[in-house]
């Protein structure tokens, strides 16, 4: 009698303990959300192959103000390339392709910029970003959306892309190669990528509301719109991806089908009905460190190592291995994470681009079992964004400023004779300056939504103020005059540090046409 009394007592105090930690997390993902302006957030955690927590908090809309749930779907962003590689180790077990074959097998008009580079570049080096091209770069064929190229361009243009690293030295995160791995995948198995990730991946996995890309999913009500702060206050933006980028990151889906995503993953990508989609062998190719990347000496969970395997981020935390990965695009960002000799899976989504707010929550259900005190995440990551922000606003306030100063004297203005034309980038496409009464204006051939206008800054450069504010990314565009004082060519640069990778202005190279 005494024996069952104490296991009744210890079951009692599991399930309190486990009321009170569900009622704190409550609480923290609420602060998060008027911490960093996040209007919604979903959140899952899976433990020993149950799924103990799947909420939703806020509203999916703050247009339509409908509450965010645990089925409201999301765009998960660069959680797709883990999908992508799931896929090749598919077709690698069902002896379609092997990770060594080179990319010139399945797609003969694939070149980089350099010769041996083409011959030799793998399928294993698309996803591994260890192909030599730097860190975003070629972005803008497809970001923001809206983008005219198609899958073909952009496979083709990867050639004009003048790598930023040695081949295989460098893990420089990049989207356009997985672009290319998309492809591959397209030509091997004769599906979209859209429909073989849908019908190979998802379906025998139980992801039943998931889709492959966005325009799949038009027709589903629950589902965020993104949000973005434009001039100091957060806005909705629209919510979509270009198809050409989905390998690299277009799924859409939901708090319940990727906390299932996590039970398969940790359960040996394994399905509910005993169905095993990749084996061991493979499994041990995708989780496994392909390149490595350096670690700070001091860091938060004693961190040896980290680098990428095959769709993932590894690294070890606090005597364990970590399996992670985070997605983004304008006005929404996601954050994915497995310890997977603990059994244990953290899934957030959010329709605000802050990184800090998925930081707070992941960072403290992992301490939680791991037995590491709090640590208090929400004032760490709210003082520390409160200090960038205020540093990014400085950056910009000083440019604008600097323009204001400069419009005042008109004699040392350049001419609409010495810059107003066409331009061109090889990989990216036209860019035409034109003059419009008093001021100028530029767009971009390829990305419609890039338009905006030219405000002086010196005598060769102006300010590039972008229509849509929530970009968050004007840029300086300087340009290089002839002995006739006109100009030949431009290069641009974001005035902020705020401004996303994937705007990868400092990778053009305009030549006036």
């Amino acid at each position: 009698m005494k024996q069952k009394l104490s296991l009744f007592f210890v079951l009692v105090s599991f399930i309190t303990f486990a009321q009170v930690e569900e009622k704190k997390l409550d609480e923290l993902i609420q602060n998060t959300l008027k911490t960093f302006e996040v209007p919604g957030m979903s959140v899952g955690v899976i433990k020993d192959g149950k799924i103990i927590y799947s909420k939703g908090f806020g509203v999916s809309s703050l247009t339509s103000k409908q509450p965010m749930d645990d089925t409201t779907l999301v765009g998960i962003a660069s959680n797709s390339k883990a999908f992508t590689c799931t896929a090749l180790a598919i077709l690698a077990d069902e002896g379609k392709l092997n990770w060594d074959d080179k990319v010139s097998k399945y797609l003969p008009e694939f070149q980089m910029n350099d010769a041996y580079v083409s011959q030799n570049v793998t399928i294993r080096d698309l996803v591994t970003h260890r192909a030599g091209l730097g860190l975003g770069q070629g972005d803008l064929m497809f970001f923001p959306e809206g983008g005219s190229l198609t899958v073909n361009d952009i496979v083709h243009n990867v050639r004009y892309l003048k790598p930023e690293n040695p081949f295989r030295t460098t893990l420089d995160y990049n989207n356009v190669m997985f672009i290319v791995a998309g492809e591959v995948i397209h030509r091997v198995s004769g599906l979209t990528w859209a429909e073989f990730i849908e019908q190979r991946i998802m379906k025998p996995v139980g992801m039943n509301a998931s889709f492959g890309s966005y325009n799949r999913a038009k027709a589903v009500a629950n589902k965020i719109d993104a949000h973005a702060p434009a001039d100091g206050k957060v806005i909705a933006v629209p919510h979509d991806w270009n198809e050409t980028a989905n390998a690299a990151g277009g799924i859409m889906s939901n708090i319940k089908d990727m906390t299932t995503w996590a039970e398969f993953l940790l359960n040996g990508f394994t399905t509910k009905d005993g169905k095993k989609l990749v084996s061991d062998k493979q499994i041990q190719q995708l989780w496994n460190l392909q390149i490595a990347s350096p670690v700070a000496m001091k860091n938060p969970y004693d961190t040896g190592f980290y680098g990428y395997g095959l769709g993932w981020f590894l690294s070890d935390i606090k005597g364990h291995k970590q399996v992670q990965h985070t997605g983004g695009l304008i006005g929404t960002v996601t954050q994915f994470t497995l310890i997977p000799d603990m059994k244990l899976g953290i899934v957030v989504l959010t329709n605000q681009q802050s990184g800090a707010a998925f930081n707070t929550i992941t960072n403290t259900v992992k301490d939680s079992y791991l037995g590491v005190a709090d640590r208090n995440w929400l004032k760490t990551y709210g003082d520390r964004m409160s200090k960038a922000n205020a540093e990014y606003e400085k950056q910009k306030k000083e440019a604008f400023a600097k323009s204001e100063a400069f419009k005042k004297d008109k004699n040392l203005q350049p001419t609409a004779e010495q810059f107003v034309g066409k331009y061109n980038d090889v990989w990216f496409g036209d860019v035409e300056i034109v003059q419009q009464g008093n001021t100028y204006r530029i767009s971009c051939k390829n990305s419609p939504r890039l338009k905006g206008e030219l405000l002086p800054y010196s005598n060769n450069s102006f300010i590039v103020k972008w229509d849509d504010r929530s970009y968050d990314a004007d840029a300086y565009i300087i340009f290089s005059y002839d002995e006739n004082g006109k100009a030949e060519s431009a290069k641009m640069k974001a005035i902020s540090d705020i401004t996303d990778f994937s705007f990868d202005f400092d990778d053009l190279d305009l030549k006036r046409k």
